[in-house]
């Protein structure tokens, strides 16, 4: 079901979402100092195309915090409008529900992924 659900996700969805982690992670890159963030992005990205079957919890100190406020004020604002927006769309349907609830864990990460931590539901 998971293989399933992540393949109709990355045709109807996922694949602008998890685009746009990358395009955020290739503008975090540009300079030295954000290099750390874009890698970041890059494999959170990888959450954003294939997100069934996978949880995030959140684990994180004083220098996650500082990291996740410029990413706040700069890139997360922006994508968890998004995603919240597309998590919204998606809901009016019975049939989008999953995928909606999926866009708003996106939409959550969006907005602290630094502390972050992706596992494999088992």
């Amino acid at each position: 079901m998971r293989l399933l659900g992540n393949i109709l996700w990355f045709i109807f969805g996922g694949f602008i979402s998890g685009l746009g982690w990358i395009i955020a992670g290739i503008i975090w890159c540009v300079t030295i100092v954000g290099i750390p963030i874009g890698m970041q992005c890059f494999k959170l990205s990888m959450l954003s195309f294939f997100p069934f079957g996978k949880e995030v919890d959140y684990e994180g100190g004083a220098f996650s915090f500082i990291v996740n406020i410029f990413w706040f004020l700069i890139s997360g604002l922006e994508l968890a409008i998004c995603n919240f927006i597309w998590g919204c769309i998606l809901c009016c349907t019975i049939i989008g529900i999953p995928f909606g609830k999926q866009f708003f864990k996106i939409a959550k990460l969006s907005l602290a992924p630094f502390g972050a931590v992706v596992r494999d539901i088992s």
